[in-house]
């Protein structure tokens, strides 16, 4: 039975759509099957995989989710699931701001996600989502759908803004929707070691959470070859095995599956 893991954080600009398209390919790589699931209605991650016009898709996960709404014919889910570099993946499009529109008028709005993904469990050992930075209904949705969340925090930004937020509310979602939500840990992304900014949040984030939430080891490095590989729609791994951001990736897969037993 897979795990279902939301890379998730209040704020944008930390990594969280790189952080799934690179987590993903590195355990693919190790081994597991590995499903993506692009939940933002600006599809960076389905970019990532080098759809150029997403706008054109017909079969993404907001179609998924629309059809699950207006309870229609179940839809035949081998339309939906793209694949790139052995990695499956469901893309995302400007059409999930529609769904996004519709459920706030529909009852039990917040455990459709979930009703999607759960049938794929058995074909997969990973599911990873890759959310919005807002924490409306499609982020309550990935929430209510998870077993553990992994928040990407951007060691460049007031690191502590939003987080007791996205905190609370996935404590609401564990208390209310889903109570086997869990928390795998806080990454620490984007980090510049040489800047003093740097190692103060570090320092902020580890005194604060330290002993009540896991903060993992690895720390993803901030380079160009990042934004260099995403350019040519490929992982920091594939487009630069020694680059720094690329090794911390491979670490950081490792260092989940040793922490999931």
């Amino acid at each position: 039975m897979g795990k279902i893991y939301v890379i998730g954080s209040q704020k944008g600009g930390c990594a969280k759509t790189t952080t799934t398209f690179n987590l993903a390919y590195c355990l693919q790589k190790m081994g597991k099957r590995v499903l993506a699931v692009d939940f933002d209605s600006q599809a960076n991650l389905t970019t990532c995989y080098g759809v150029e016009n997403t706008g054109e898709l017909e079969h993404t996960i907001g179609h998924l989710m629309m059809a699950k709404i207006e309870d229609t014919k179940k839809p035949d889910m081998k339309r939906y699931i793209m694949t790139k570099d052995g990695v499956d993946f469901i893309p995302s499009s400007i059409y999930l701001s529609v769904v996004d529109a519709k459920l706030r008028m529909e009852m039990g709005a917040e455990k459709i996600l979930a009703e999607v993904l759960e049938p794929l469990r058995e074909k997969y050992d990973c599911i990873l989502i890759d959310t919005c930075p807002v924490l409306g209904i499609l982020t309550i949705n990935a929430l209510a759908a998870a077993d553990e969340v992994i928040i990407t925090v951007n060691t460049q930004l007031l690191a502590m803004m939003g987080m007791q937020d996205f905190l609370r509310t996935v404590g609401k979602i564990k208390k209310r929707i889903n109570p086997k939500l869990g928390i795998a840990g806080i990454l620490l992304t984007m980090c510049e070691t040489r800047t003093k900014l740097c190692r103060v949040l570090t320092e902020q984030v580890t005194e604060s959470f330290q002993g009540q939430i896991r903060i993992f080891e690895t720390r993803i490095p901030n380079t160009v070859k990042v934004g260099e590989s995403l350019y040519y729609s490929k992982t920091v791994v594939e487009y630069s095995p020694k680059a720094s951001a690329g090794i911390a990736y491979r670490k950081f897969a490792k260092e989940l599956v040793s922490y999931e037993g």
